[in-house]
Protein backbone atom coordinates (compact mmCIF):
# COMPACT_ATOMS: atom_id res chain seq x y z
CA UNK A 1 0.00 0.00 0.00
CA UNK A 2 1.33 3.43 -0.96
CA UNK A 3 2.19 6.07 1.64
CA UNK A 4 -0.63 8.46 2.63
CA UNK A 5 0.16 12.13 3.22
CA UNK A 6 -2.41 14.59 4.52
CA UNK A 7 -1.60 18.29 4.25
CA UNK A 8 -3.70 20.74 6.26
CA UNK A 9 -3.55 24.04 4.40
CA UNK A 10 -3.34 24.37 0.62
CA UNK A 11 -1.73 27.74 0.18
CA UNK A 12 1.97 28.57 -0.31
CA UNK A 13 3.61 26.12 2.11
CA UNK A 14 0.99 23.40 1.73
CA UNK A 15 0.95 23.31 -2.06
CA UNK A 16 4.74 23.41 -2.30
CA UNK A 17 4.87 20.56 0.22
CA UNK A 18 2.50 18.57 -1.98
CA UNK A 19 4.57 19.22 -5.12
CA UNK A 20 7.79 18.23 -3.35
CA UNK A 21 6.16 15.07 -2.00
CA UNK A 22 4.96 14.10 -5.47
CA UNK A 23 8.47 14.63 -6.93
CA UNK A 24 9.88 12.45 -4.15
CA UNK A 25 7.35 9.61 -4.50
CA UNK A 26 5.19 9.26 -7.61
CA UNK A 27 2.87 6.76 -5.95
CA UNK A 28 2.19 8.55 -2.65
CA UNK A 29 -1.44 9.50 -1.94
CA UNK A 30 -1.65 13.21 -1.20
CA UNK A 31 -4.72 14.90 0.28
CA UNK A 32 -4.85 18.69 0.65
CA UNK A 33 -7.36 20.25 3.07
CA UNK A 34 -8.22 23.97 2.98
CA UNK A 35 -11.03 26.12 4.40
CA UNK A 36 -11.06 28.57 1.48
CA UNK A 37 -12.84 28.01 -1.84
CA UNK A 38 -9.69 28.08 -3.96
CA UNK A 39 -6.23 26.58 -3.94
CA UNK A 40 -2.91 28.38 -3.61
CA UNK A 41 -2.83 32.09 -4.41
CA UNK A 42 -0.48 34.97 -3.68
CA UNK A 43 -1.55 36.84 -0.55
CA UNK A 44 1.38 39.21 -1.13
CA UNK A 45 -0.26 40.38 -4.35
CA UNK A 46 -3.52 41.55 -2.73
CA UNK A 47 -2.52 45.22 -2.24
CA UNK A 48 -1.37 45.46 -5.84
CA UNK A 49 -4.78 44.38 -7.10
CA UNK A 50 -6.31 47.12 -4.96
CA UNK A 51 -3.88 49.59 -6.49
CA UNK A 52 -4.79 48.51 -10.02
CA UNK A 53 -1.36 47.14 -10.93
CA UNK A 54 -2.83 43.64 -11.22
CA UNK A 55 -6.11 43.42 -13.09
CA UNK A 56 -8.00 40.87 -10.99
CA UNK A 57 -7.77 38.86 -7.80
CA UNK A 58 -8.13 35.79 -10.02
CA UNK A 59 -4.70 36.59 -11.47
CA UNK A 60 -3.21 35.78 -8.05
CA UNK A 61 -4.26 32.12 -8.23
CA UNK A 62 -1.08 30.10 -8.72
CA UNK A 63 -2.45 26.89 -10.26
CA UNK A 64 -5.64 26.06 -12.22
CA UNK A 65 -7.79 23.12 -11.06
CA UNK A 66 -6.27 21.00 -13.85
CA UNK A 67 -2.86 21.22 -12.16
CA UNK A 68 -4.12 19.47 -9.03
CA UNK A 69 -5.70 16.74 -11.16
CA UNK A 70 -2.51 16.32 -13.20
CA UNK A 71 -0.47 15.97 -10.00
CA UNK A 72 -3.03 13.50 -8.62
CA UNK A 73 -3.72 15.61 -5.55
CA UNK A 74 -6.99 15.09 -3.69
CA UNK A 75 -7.75 18.79 -3.15
CA UNK A 76 -10.60 19.33 -0.70
CA UNK A 77 -11.63 22.99 -0.58
CA UNK A 78 -14.12 24.59 1.82
CA UNK A 79 -13.18 21.80 4.21
CA UNK A 80 -12.02 22.24 7.79
CA UNK A 81 -9.73 20.00 9.80
CA UNK A 82 -11.36 19.77 13.24
CA UNK A 83 -9.10 17.33 15.09
CA UNK A 84 -5.76 15.56 14.89
CA UNK A 85 -5.01 12.28 16.68
CA UNK A 86 -1.26 11.77 16.49
CA UNK A 87 -1.42 8.35 18.15
CA UNK A 88 -4.06 6.93 15.82
CA UNK A 89 -2.55 8.94 12.91
CA UNK A 90 -5.87 10.36 11.84
CA UNK A 91 -7.40 13.76 11.11
CA UNK A 92 -11.09 14.59 11.33
CA UNK A 93 -12.44 16.88 8.61
CA UNK A 94 -15.78 18.52 7.86
CA UNK A 95 -16.83 19.97 4.51
CA UNK A 96 -19.09 22.98 3.85
CA UNK A 97 -22.20 20.75 3.86
CA UNK A 98 -21.42 19.39 7.32
CA UNK A 99 -20.25 16.00 6.07
CA UNK A 100 -17.63 14.59 8.44
CA UNK A 101 -14.86 12.14 7.67
CA UNK A 102 -11.80 10.66 9.35
CA UNK A 103 -8.66 10.43 7.21
CA UNK A 104 -5.72 8.19 8.03
CA UNK A 105 -2.17 9.33 7.36
CA UNK A 106 1.38 8.01 7.36
CA UNK A 107 2.74 11.55 7.32
CA UNK A 108 0.99 14.79 8.18
CA UNK A 109 2.03 18.32 7.17
CA UNK A 110 0.57 21.27 9.03
CA UNK A 111 0.54 24.35 6.81
CA UNK A 112 -2.26 26.12 8.65
CA UNK A 113 -0.88 29.60 8.03
CA UNK A 114 -1.79 32.66 10.06
CA UNK A 115 -4.66 35.03 10.80
CA UNK A 116 -4.94 38.78 11.18
CA UNK A 117 -4.17 40.04 14.67
CA UNK A 118 -6.89 42.14 16.29
CA UNK A 119 -5.34 44.82 18.51
CA UNK A 120 -7.19 45.94 21.67
CA UNK A 121 -8.79 49.06 20.16
CA UNK A 122 -12.24 50.15 21.20
CA UNK A 123 -14.79 50.07 18.39
CA UNK A 124 -13.12 47.52 16.14
CA UNK A 125 -16.45 45.76 15.55
CA UNK A 126 -17.97 48.58 13.49
CA UNK A 127 -18.89 48.38 9.82
CA UNK A 128 -16.17 49.69 7.55
CA UNK A 129 -13.27 47.96 9.31
CA UNK A 130 -11.27 45.48 7.24
CA UNK A 131 -8.23 43.23 7.29
CA UNK A 132 -6.31 42.16 4.18
CA UNK A 133 -5.37 38.51 4.41
CA UNK A 134 -7.56 36.68 1.89
CA UNK A 135 -9.02 37.29 -1.56
CA UNK A 136 -12.43 37.76 0.05
CA UNK A 137 -10.94 40.47 2.27
CA UNK A 138 -9.58 42.14 -0.85
CA UNK A 139 -12.92 42.04 -2.61
CA UNK A 140 -14.69 43.66 0.34
CA UNK A 141 -12.06 46.40 0.52
CA UNK A 142 -12.24 47.08 -3.21
CA UNK A 143 -16.01 47.46 -2.97
CA UNK A 144 -15.67 49.89 -0.04
CA UNK A 145 -13.05 51.88 -1.97
CA UNK A 146 -15.61 52.77 -4.64
CA UNK A 147 -17.28 55.29 -2.35
CA UNK A 148 -14.56 56.04 0.23
CA UNK A 149 -12.82 59.40 0.36
CA UNK A 150 -10.56 58.72 3.34
CA UNK A 151 -8.96 55.66 4.93
CA UNK A 152 -6.89 54.96 8.03
CA UNK A 153 -4.40 52.10 8.11
CA UNK A 154 -3.45 50.74 11.54
CA UNK A 155 0.05 49.29 11.27
CA UNK A 156 2.97 50.14 8.99
CA UNK A 157 4.31 46.77 7.94
CA UNK A 158 4.65 45.98 4.25
CA UNK A 159 0.97 45.12 3.79
CA UNK A 160 -0.14 48.28 5.59
CA UNK A 161 2.09 50.58 3.53
CA UNK A 162 1.29 48.80 0.27
CA UNK A 163 -2.43 49.18 1.00
CA UNK A 164 -2.02 52.86 1.92
CA UNK A 165 -0.38 53.46 -1.46
CA UNK A 166 -3.24 51.59 -3.16
CA UNK A 167 -5.74 53.90 -1.46
CA UNK A 168 -3.75 56.95 -2.54
CA UNK A 169 -3.58 55.68 -6.12
CA UNK A 170 -7.38 55.47 -6.11
CA UNK A 171 -7.81 59.07 -4.92
CA UNK A 172 -8.48 58.13 -1.29
CA UNK A 173 -6.73 60.15 1.41
CA UNK A 174 -4.64 57.71 3.44
CA UNK A 175 -3.36 57.99 7.00
CA UNK A 176 -1.08 55.38 8.59
CA UNK A 177 -0.87 54.94 12.37
CA UNK A 178 2.08 53.03 13.82
CA UNK A 179 2.49 52.55 17.58
CA UNK A 180 6.25 51.94 17.29
CA UNK A 181 8.75 54.75 16.61
CA UNK A 182 9.15 54.10 12.87
CA UNK A 183 7.52 52.50 9.85
CA UNK A 184 8.47 48.95 8.87
CA UNK A 185 9.75 48.25 12.40
CA UNK A 186 10.40 44.53 11.74
CA UNK A 187 12.39 45.30 8.62
CA UNK A 188 14.36 48.54 9.07
CA UNK A 189 16.23 50.58 11.64
CA UNK A 190 14.90 54.05 12.36
CA UNK A 191 17.47 55.86 10.21
CA UNK A 192 16.55 53.85 7.10
CA UNK A 193 12.82 53.91 7.92
CA UNK A 194 12.97 57.69 8.08
CA UNK A 195 13.81 57.84 4.38
CA UNK A 196 10.83 55.63 3.56
CA UNK A 197 8.48 57.73 5.68
CA UNK A 198 9.64 61.00 4.14
CA UNK A 199 9.16 59.62 0.63
CA UNK A 200 5.63 58.41 1.38
CA UNK A 201 4.72 61.67 3.06
CA UNK A 202 5.88 63.52 -0.04
CA UNK A 203 3.41 61.38 -1.98
CA UNK A 204 0.59 62.61 0.26
CA UNK A 205 0.26 59.84 2.86
CA UNK A 206 0.03 61.08 6.44
CA UNK A 207 2.08 58.89 8.78
CA UNK A 208 1.78 59.00 12.57
CA UNK A 209 4.43 57.03 14.48
CA UNK A 210 4.97 56.41 18.17
CA UNK A 211 1.26 56.63 18.92
CA UNK A 212 -1.55 54.08 19.16
CA UNK A 213 -5.02 54.18 17.72
CA UNK A 214 -7.25 54.50 20.79
CA UNK A 215 -10.77 54.19 19.42
CA UNK A 216 -12.69 53.70 16.20
CA UNK A 217 -15.41 56.34 16.33
CA UNK A 218 -18.87 56.32 14.75
CA UNK A 219 -22.34 54.95 15.43
CA UNK A 220 -22.43 51.49 13.89
CA UNK A 221 -20.29 52.60 10.96
CA UNK A 222 -16.76 53.99 10.96
CA UNK A 223 -16.51 57.76 11.22
CA UNK A 224 -12.88 58.14 12.23
CA UNK A 225 -9.99 56.99 14.40
CA UNK A 226 -9.05 58.69 17.66
CA UNK A 227 -5.32 59.21 18.35
CA UNK A 228 -4.33 61.13 21.50
CA UNK A 229 -7.43 63.27 21.44
CA UNK A 230 -7.38 63.90 17.70
CA UNK A 231 -10.02 62.31 15.51
CA UNK A 232 -8.83 61.39 12.02
CA UNK A 233 -11.78 61.17 9.60
CA UNK A 234 -12.13 57.79 7.91
CA UNK A 235 -14.72 56.16 5.67
CA UNK A 236 -12.86 52.90 6.09
CA UNK A 237 -10.20 51.46 8.41
CA UNK A 238 -7.69 48.75 7.53
CA UNK A 239 -6.37 46.69 10.42
CA UNK A 240 -2.82 45.88 9.30
CA UNK A 241 -1.40 45.31 12.78
CA UNK A 242 0.19 42.02 11.77
CA UNK A 243 -0.69 38.33 11.85
CA UNK A 244 -0.48 35.47 14.31
CA UNK A 245 0.19 31.77 13.59
CA UNK A 246 -2.70 29.32 13.44
CA UNK A 247 -1.64 26.75 16.02
CA UNK A 248 -4.91 25.76 17.72
CA UNK A 249 -5.11 22.36 15.97
CA UNK A 250 -1.53 21.52 16.89
CA UNK A 251 -1.97 22.60 20.50
CA UNK A 252 -5.10 20.47 20.94
CA UNK A 253 -3.20 17.50 19.51
CA UNK A 254 -0.42 17.95 22.08
CA UNK A 255 2.15 19.14 19.53
CA UNK A 256 4.78 21.42 21.09
CA UNK A 257 4.54 25.16 20.53
CA UNK A 258 7.77 27.16 20.54
CA UNK A 259 8.70 30.35 22.34
CA UNK A 260 7.64 32.52 19.38
CA UNK A 261 4.11 31.12 19.41
CA UNK A 262 4.65 29.02 16.30
CA UNK A 263 4.78 25.24 16.05
CA UNK A 264 8.25 24.11 17.09
CA UNK A 265 10.17 22.38 14.31
CA UNK A 266 13.65 20.98 13.73
CA UNK A 267 15.97 21.29 10.75
CA UNK A 268 13.79 18.82 8.77
CA UNK A 269 10.59 20.71 9.67
CA UNK A 270 9.56 17.87 12.00
CA UNK A 271 7.37 18.69 14.98
CA UNK A 272 7.38 17.02 18.39
CA UNK A 273 4.90 14.39 17.10
CA UNK A 274 6.08 11.45 15.03
CA UNK A 275 5.75 11.90 11.25
CA UNK A 276 4.09 15.29 11.68
CA UNK A 277 5.71 18.25 9.94
CA UNK A 278 4.92 21.97 9.92
CA UNK A 279 5.72 24.70 7.41
CA UNK A 280 4.84 28.29 6.62
CA UNK A 281 3.45 31.01 8.86
CA UNK A 282 2.44 28.51 11.56
CA UNK A 283 5.97 27.09 11.93
CA UNK A 284 8.79 28.30 14.13
CA UNK A 285 12.28 27.97 12.72
CA UNK A 286 15.82 29.19 13.53
CA UNK A 287 17.46 32.52 12.80
CA UNK A 288 20.62 31.80 10.80
CA UNK A 289 22.64 34.51 12.55
CA UNK A 290 21.60 34.19 16.19
CA UNK A 291 20.57 30.51 16.12
CA UNK A 292 17.54 31.55 18.18
CA UNK A 293 13.91 30.68 17.50
CA UNK A 294 12.18 32.93 14.98
CA UNK A 295 8.79 33.18 13.27
CA UNK A 296 9.46 34.74 9.85
CA UNK A 297 5.85 35.08 8.57
CA UNK A 298 7.11 35.50 4.99
CA UNK A 299 5.91 33.93 1.76
CA UNK A 300 9.41 33.20 0.50
CA UNK A 301 10.23 31.33 3.70
CA UNK A 302 6.93 29.45 3.57
CA UNK A 303 7.54 27.88 0.16
CA UNK A 304 11.07 26.80 1.07
CA UNK A 305 9.87 25.25 4.33
CA UNK A 306 7.02 23.56 2.45
CA UNK A 307 9.44 21.99 -0.01
CA UNK A 308 11.55 20.55 2.82
CA UNK A 309 8.51 19.30 4.78
CA UNK A 310 6.96 17.67 1.71
CA UNK A 311 10.17 15.94 0.69
CA UNK A 312 10.66 14.47 4.15
CA UNK A 313 6.99 13.55 4.54
CA UNK A 314 7.28 11.46 1.37
CA UNK A 315 10.31 9.56 2.65
CA UNK A 316 13.06 11.74 1.17
CA UNK A 317 15.73 13.71 3.01
CA UNK A 318 15.91 17.49 3.02
CA UNK A 319 17.09 20.16 5.48
CA UNK A 320 15.94 23.70 6.16
CA UNK A 321 18.89 25.73 7.48
CA UNK A 322 16.81 28.54 8.96
CA UNK A 323 15.73 32.03 7.99
CA UNK A 324 17.29 35.46 7.58
CA UNK A 325 13.92 37.18 7.26
CA UNK A 326 14.86 38.42 3.79
CA UNK A 327 12.11 40.64 2.42
CA UNK A 328 11.59 43.24 -0.29
CA UNK A 329 8.74 45.35 -1.63
CA UNK A 330 7.96 48.22 -3.94
CA UNK A 331 6.24 51.17 -2.29
CA UNK A 332 5.14 53.42 -5.15
CA UNK A 333 8.42 54.32 -6.91
CA UNK A 334 10.55 53.26 -3.94
CA UNK A 335 12.01 49.79 -3.38
CA UNK A 336 12.73 48.62 0.16
CA UNK A 337 14.54 45.46 1.24
CA UNK A 338 16.36 43.89 4.18
CA UNK A 339 18.00 40.67 5.27
CA UNK A 340 19.50 39.43 8.55
CA UNK A 341 19.63 41.50 11.71
CA UNK A 342 18.73 45.12 12.34
CA UNK A 343 20.73 47.13 14.87
CA UNK A 344 17.86 46.73 17.32
CA UNK A 345 17.84 42.93 16.99
CA UNK A 346 21.61 42.74 17.19
CA UNK A 347 21.52 44.69 20.45
CA UNK A 348 18.75 42.45 21.79
CA UNK A 349 20.93 39.37 21.29
CA UNK A 350 24.11 41.01 22.60
CA UNK A 351 25.81 41.24 19.22
CA UNK A 352 28.04 44.30 18.84
CA UNK A 353 28.02 45.60 15.28
CA UNK A 354 29.88 48.10 13.14
CA UNK A 355 27.71 49.92 10.60
CA UNK A 356 28.62 50.91 7.06
CA UNK A 357 26.15 53.16 5.29
CA UNK A 358 26.44 54.78 1.87
CA UNK A 359 24.23 56.83 -0.45
CA UNK A 360 24.78 56.29 -4.16
CA UNK A 361 22.99 55.87 -7.47
CA UNK A 362 21.61 52.91 -9.38
CA UNK A 363 23.45 54.03 -12.53
CA UNK A 364 26.38 56.32 -13.22
CA UNK A 365 25.30 59.69 -11.82
CA UNK A 366 25.66 61.33 -15.24
CA UNK A 367 23.51 58.72 -16.98
CA UNK A 368 19.84 59.72 -17.58
CA UNK A 369 17.46 58.01 -15.18
CA UNK A 370 19.99 57.37 -12.42
CA UNK A 371 18.07 56.94 -9.16
CA UNK A 372 19.26 57.29 -5.55
CA UNK A 373 19.97 54.23 -3.46
CA UNK A 374 21.04 53.91 0.18
CA UNK A 375 22.74 50.80 1.59
CA UNK A 376 23.26 49.96 5.25
CA UNK A 377 25.52 47.06 6.22
CA UNK A 378 25.86 45.51 9.69
CA UNK A 379 29.07 43.69 10.61
CA UNK A 380 29.67 41.75 13.82
CA UNK A 381 32.68 43.36 15.54
CA UNK A 382 34.08 40.15 17.03
CA UNK A 383 34.00 37.89 13.96
CA UNK A 384 33.89 40.58 11.22
CA UNK A 385 31.03 38.62 9.64
CA UNK A 386 28.21 40.36 7.80
CA UNK A 387 25.04 39.90 9.86
CA UNK A 388 22.53 42.27 8.26
CA UNK A 389 21.74 44.58 5.39
CA UNK A 390 19.07 47.16 4.54
CA UNK A 391 18.57 48.93 1.23
CA UNK A 392 16.21 51.72 0.18
CA UNK A 393 16.30 52.96 -3.40
CA UNK A 394 14.60 53.71 -6.67
CA UNK A 395 15.45 50.35 -8.28
CA UNK A 396 17.75 47.31 -8.22
CA UNK A 397 17.20 46.56 -4.52
CA UNK A 398 16.17 42.91 -4.82
CA UNK A 399 19.35 41.46 -6.34
CA UNK A 400 21.50 43.35 -3.83
CA UNK A 401 19.48 41.99 -0.90
CA UNK A 402 19.81 38.51 -2.41
CA UNK A 403 23.58 38.97 -2.66
CA UNK A 404 23.81 40.09 0.97
CA UNK A 405 21.61 37.18 2.04
CA UNK A 406 24.00 34.75 0.36
CA UNK A 407 26.98 36.52 1.95
CA UNK A 408 25.43 36.11 5.41
CA UNK A 409 24.58 32.46 4.76
CA UNK A 410 28.16 31.76 3.70
CA UNK A 411 29.41 33.58 6.84
CA UNK A 412 31.37 35.98 4.68
CA UNK A 413 33.46 38.58 6.45
CA UNK A 414 33.38 42.23 5.51
CA UNK A 415 37.00 41.90 4.31
CA UNK A 416 35.88 39.26 1.82
CA UNK A 417 32.90 41.28 0.65
CA UNK A 418 34.98 44.38 0.03
CA UNK A 419 37.07 42.38 -2.48
CA UNK A 420 34.01 41.29 -4.49
CA UNK A 421 34.59 41.36 -8.26
CA UNK A 422 31.57 43.47 -9.29
CA UNK A 423 30.57 44.59 -12.75
CA UNK A 424 30.17 48.09 -14.20
CA UNK A 425 28.41 49.83 -17.06
CA UNK A 426 27.15 53.42 -16.77
CA UNK A 427 23.66 52.51 -18.00
CA UNK A 428 23.05 49.92 -15.26
CA UNK A 429 25.36 50.61 -12.30
CA UNK A 430 28.06 52.85 -10.85
CA UNK A 431 31.77 52.07 -11.06
CA UNK A 432 31.82 51.12 -7.38
CA UNK A 433 29.03 48.81 -6.23
CA UNK A 434 27.19 50.49 -3.29
CA UNK A 435 27.33 47.39 -1.07
CA UNK A 436 31.11 47.29 -1.52
CA UNK A 437 31.36 50.96 -0.57
CA UNK A 438 29.22 50.28 2.50
CA UNK A 439 31.60 47.45 3.40
CA UNK A 440 34.58 49.83 3.14
CA UNK A 441 32.92 52.24 5.56
CA UNK A 442 32.16 49.38 7.98
CA UNK A 443 35.83 48.39 7.92
CA UNK A 444 36.86 51.92 8.89
CA UNK A 445 34.58 51.70 11.89
CA UNK A 446 35.81 48.34 13.11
Amino acid sequence: MSRRIVIVGANAAGTDAAVAARKTDREVQITLIDREDKGAYSRCGLPFVLGGHIQSFENLIVYPPSFYRMMKFDLRLETTCTRIDTKARTVDVEDKNGRQETLEYDSLVLATGSHSFTPPIEGLGKDGIFSLHTIEDGRRIREAMRSAKSAVVIGSGLIGLEAAIAFLENGIKATVIEMLPCVLPRLLDQDMARDVQEKLEQKGIEIITGRSAEEITGEGEVRGVSVEGREIPADMVLNAAGVRPNTELAQKAGIAIGETGGIRTDIRMRTSAGDVYAAGDCAETTDMVTQKAVLPLLGGTAVREGKVAGTNAAGGYSLFPGSLGSAVSQLSDLEVGATGLTEQLASKFGIEVAVGKISGHTKASYYPGALPIKVKLLVEKETKRIVGGQIVGGEEVTHRINALSLAIQRQMTVYELVKADTCYAPSVCETWEPIVLAAEIAIRRL
